[in-house]
């Protein structure tokens, strides 16, 4: 009962489990970033190392704006409180995003799949993850013979 909604006082109680799950993410996120960048640099042209470097700025960006947009979604429902301004914040990300990707595209700085790529780290990270916990769980299974 201790990781529920606390409807009464500030919002959302976060567990340590959930504080480390978010900032694993958030490292991968970055790291697979960087050293895709780093990785493009000397061997493709320099529109798709811009386009990986765009999208995986913005990817981080996207995941920011989504935690704290869904975060203010859910503390205003549990108080009670109208949405619109968090729900059109949710919505707004999306607007930026695509402006800023079209935006760059259209003047030729980078490359749409590679952009599209950089914008995939989040799915590294979260493959991660899921090799992490696979990993845990198979180093400590415990009473299987």
């Amino acid at each position: 009962m201790m990781k529920t909604a606390d409807n009464k006082s500030r919002g959302l109680l976060k567990s340590p489990d959930d504080l480390a799950l978010e900032s694993r993410i958030l490292r991968v996120m970055a790291a697979s970033v960087t050293l895709a960048v780093i990785a493009s640099a000397p061997l493709a042209p320099w529109r798709s190392t811009a386009g990986l470097a765009l999208g995986g700025i913005l990817s981080l960006f996207n995941y920011h704006w989504l935690r704290s947009s869904v975060s203010g979604l859910i503390a205003a429902n549990a108080a009670g409180k109208t949405v619109g301004q968090s729900a059109s914040r949710y919505v707004l990300r999306y607007v930026v995003i695509g402006a800023l990707v079209f935006g760059a595209c259209k003047v030729g700085l980078v490359s749409l799949p590679a952009t599209i790529i950089g914008l995939c780290s989040f799915v590294v990270a979260l493959f991660a993850e899921a090799f992490r916990e696979f990993y845990l769980a198979i180093i400590h299974r415990e009473g299987i013979s």
